[in-house]
């Protein structure tokens, strides 16, 4: 997908001579020792691109004395609402990126001293794992016994939390779920499906009206405030499905944020319902033109809030092919964000969200 943010490649020789795929953290099927083989050489590719075009790196290896001792990774917690939502902290600098993102999600954890205020961490205490990525982007996640002791309410949180924790990585297609080395075609507890594995496709905060039409629906994913105990303003990913009969997904994606969330939801948006686009939107190399009416526009001026930006990036951006946004009003540019950003060129989704400066 179109947002995520870095690569995990491995590049190390097992005791039995067999040789690590280049595209996963640990490779093939064979089960690495974390502690020795996959130290060696591990390469670390982070968005953003050198003055040559060409994607940075940041190695893992004693060699590189610049590199910063942490980095941000994206922890999908659940908040006090009971959305599983990301959060970007900094965690230590690890050549096992993705275990320690496991990790980080445990009770009682390394992660407790961190959480933002009204948020909790989704694993039980005590549980610990290991991790093994597959050539075809499954990263098999296999669990010790205390996985199974979590609250029966909490299970489709758990397993989203997870999925969209691991695959914040750019070569993680799909999660597989172990205990103890035993596959699970479901959850333990309430008996959530997952024997083909589980995807960002299978959604987060799923929401869905009483009646669906599945023919001329599709699912998507939508970004809308929530607030947390001490008043800060975050993004919530929603998924649902849009009746797509009669439009575009663009322009279903669009309409559905207008409208806003659910009364019932705790979250909201900062878009006035008389916000309409003009026309259809028009992608091109990867960046989607918005044509709005003067609704969008703020009381001073051609600016346009800061938070209907966000939610229009982050939202539109879950869309494959879309990289960026950009915004018109009348057909015509040079439009800013309240942050002074100019939103008539392409404006891309975050490395990170939910930074709190985001």
């Amino acid at each position: 997908m179109s947002h995520k943010k870095v690569k995990i490649t491995a590049a190390a020789v097992l005791a039995s001579s067999v040789l690590l795929s280049g595209c996963g953290l640990f490779g093939g099927d064979e089960k690495a020792d974390l502690e020795t083989d996959i130290q060696q050489d591990v390469t670390f590719v982070e968005d953003g691109e050198n003055d040559n075009g060409t994607d940075s790196e940041v190695t893992g290896d004693d060699d590189n004395k610049a590199v910063s001792e942490s980095t941000q990774r994206e922890l999908y917690l659940i908040d006090s609402n009971g959305y599983v939502v990301s959060q970007s902290l900094e965690l230590p600098k690890t050549n096992e990126v993705a275990k320690q993102a496991l990790e980080y999600l445990v009770a009682g954890g390394p992660v407790e001293g961190m959480l933002p205020n009204g948020f909790r961490a989704v694993l039980p205490p005590g549980t610990e794992v290991d991790v093994n990525l597959k050539e075809d982007g499954t990263i098999v996640a296999d669990f010790s016994n205390e996985f199974t002791t979590y609250d029966p309410a909490d299970e489709k949180r758990i397993l989203q939390s997870i999925t969209w924790t691991l695959t914040q990585f750019d070569n993680v297609e799909k999660v597989q779920i172990m205990v103890n080395g035993h596959t699970q075609n479901v959850m333990p507890l309430k008996q959530t499906p997952i024997g083909e594995g589980v995807s960002r496709a299978n959604g987060i905060n799923y929401h869905t009206a009483e009646t669906l039409d599945l023919m001329n629906t599709r699912p998507v994913t939508l970004y809308f405030m929530g607030e947390s105990n001490d008043g800060e303003p975050y993004y919530v990913p929603v998924s649902t499905r849009l009746n797509l009969e009669g439009k575009d997904k663009y322009t279903a994606i669009v309409e559905a944020l207008i409208a806003g969330p659910s009364h019932n939801s705790n979250l909201m948006i900062d878009i006035s319902n008389e916000v309409a686009l003009l026309d259809e939107p028009i992608i091109k190399d990867g960046n989607l033109v918005l044509n709005f009416n003067e609704a969008i526009l703020g009381i001073e001026g051609r600016i346009v809030s800061k938070t209907i930006v966000d939610t229009l990036v982050l939202s539109l951006t879950e869309q494959e092919g879309v990289e960026s946004i950009a915004i018109t009003v009348d057909g015509e540019g040079d439009l800013m964000a309240t942050d002074g950003t100019n939103v008539s060129e392409p404006v891309s989704r975050p490395e990170n969200v939910n930074t709190g400066r985001f």
